[in-house]
């Protein structure tokens, strides 16, 4: 079973170096697809296309963006031969900007809506207010008029309320 486990692990190992030697023989180095097509350039993905000189250069990673002395960005292609990097930038900034708006204009609109239902509750105790106010008035004038018809029962009612009080 060892000797087995040996043979199996060995053939593996011999297997795992022939395909590590197989990679480092046959590099698709980006500079030999130079003078070829974008296509053919393109099926690394390591690899820029620079339309101008028909050139396959090494994708720039240490930039986002593959700096002017490489290739110009609407001279440059990453990817698929039709992804212009000059409209790809243009069109990303454009998407992020209205998704921005969009998130504001949600945002706007929420608090908006939130300040529409406080001012249903605010109406609401507005007219719940306006109501007592109009039974405090109702109820301050039957007391006037019941302290009135006290006042002429015990004959304590003028018919100048401002003539001076005369003692009888």
């Amino acid at each position: 079973m060892k000797l087995r486990d040996s043979a199996v692990i060995s053939v593996l190992l011999i297997f795992f170096r022939w395909v590590d030697v197989s990679a480092q023989t046959t590099p698709t180095s980006c500079a030999a697809k130079s003078n070829t097509s974008c296509e053919e350039c393109l099926s690394n993905v390591t690899c820029l296309w620079c339309i101008t000189n028909q050139k396959c250069v090494d994708y720039p990673v240490q930039s986002v963006l593959p700096p002017a002395s490489v290739c110009g960005l609407s001279e440059a292609r990453w990817g698929k031969c039709w992804v212009n990097f000059q409209v790809l930038i243009i069109t990303l900034s454009v998407a992020a900007g209205a998704i921005v708006i969009a998130l504001l204009v949600c945002c706007f609109c929420c608090c908006k809506c939130e300040n529409i239902g406080s001012r249903k509750a605010d109406e609401g105790l507005e007219r719940q207010a306006d109501l007592r106010r109009v039974r405090q008035e109702e109820r301050r004038a039957q007391m006037k008029s019941r302290h009135d018809e006290i006042r002429k029962k015990y004959g304590l009612m003028k018919d100048n309320p401002y003539s001076r009080f005369e003692n009888n």
